[in-house]
């Protein structure tokens, strides 16, 4: 079992950690934001231009509903993307002060772990901002009609988007979190495969709250990668478990004739 003494070691770590976190993602900031407004054109011609190709005339353009809005939509945005590129050393800080809970002694280095919870965080992010956002997004703009147009507010467009982005970006760490939980015997094979039907109708209900519209076309975007991933956090279970197996069988004894 884990002590308590040992998570408060694991959260003090990561508090020496918060530090070199801040001051990355400061800098980043400072870094990104005279680059904000072509970041502002980049989000909006992947998602809102979308339309103008079936419907040149039907233009959906971003609006600030406050003096300040343009400006502080901006700088959210300029937030967001520092948090983004963020993203190495939070889960760095993160897995260098909670590795130790996990007990993984058998594991010779746990790079590939941080480099593979890289990899699906920016995967998911990647699959939603070029897939599952502009899908969404033409959908419910889709419903403009004469007497309704579309007025975006610029703030809550990029909120909008952000909140999707990361959303699918930590929803793609199914399949590591399953194996972790698998290290320190919190579940088996036999559970996962006895309770898939719940995770299916998990799986429905966090693709029905991630996505943007709730259509069965757009939340099976989000919905199918993530039982994917579930059955492949299954097969990695499976794995651990045959190698835990093999390490802790008595060695056999050999028969001298």
């Amino acid at each position: 079992m884990i002590n308590r003494e040992t998570i408060f070691r694991s959260l003090e770590r990561l508090r020496k950690g918060l530090l070199q976190i801040i001051l990355t993602f400061v800098l980043l900031g400072i870094a990104i934001f005279p680059f904000s407004k072509t970041l502002l054109r980049q989000l909006y011609e992947t998602n809102l231009r979308v339309d103008l190709v079936a419907e040149p005339n039907s233009k959906v353009s971003l609006v600030a509903f406050a003096i300040p809005e343009a400006f502080l939509s901006l700088l959210k945005l300029t937030l967001y993307a520092s948090l983004f590129l963020s993203i190495p050393i939070i889960f760095y800080q993160i897995w260098k002060s909670f590795a130790p809970l996990f007990r993984l002694k058998e594991l010779k280095s746990t790079l590939p772990i941080l480099l593979t919870s890289l990899a699906l965080f920016y995967l998911g992010a990647s699959f939603c901002y070029f897939v599952t956002l502009p899908f969404g997004v033409k959908f419910l703009i889709g419903y403009q009609s004469v007497h309704i147009k579309p007025m975006i507010s610029v703030g809550k467009y990029v909120s909008f988007c952000a909140v999707f982005i990361f959303g699918f970006g930590l929803t793609f760490e199914l399949p590591l979190i399953l194996a972790l939980l698998s290290y320190i015997r919190v579940v088996n094979a036999a559970f996962l495969s006895r309770n898939r039907k719940y995770a299916i109708l998990l799986i429905v209900i966090v693709a029905a709250v991630v996505t943007p519209t709730p259509d069965v076309f757009n939340m099976a975007l989000m919905g199918v990668p993530l039982y994917i991933l579930f059955e492949i956090g299954v097969i990695l279970v499976k794995i651990i478990e045959r190698k835990r197996a093999g390490a802790e069988a008595p060695p056999t004894k050999k028969v001298s004739i």
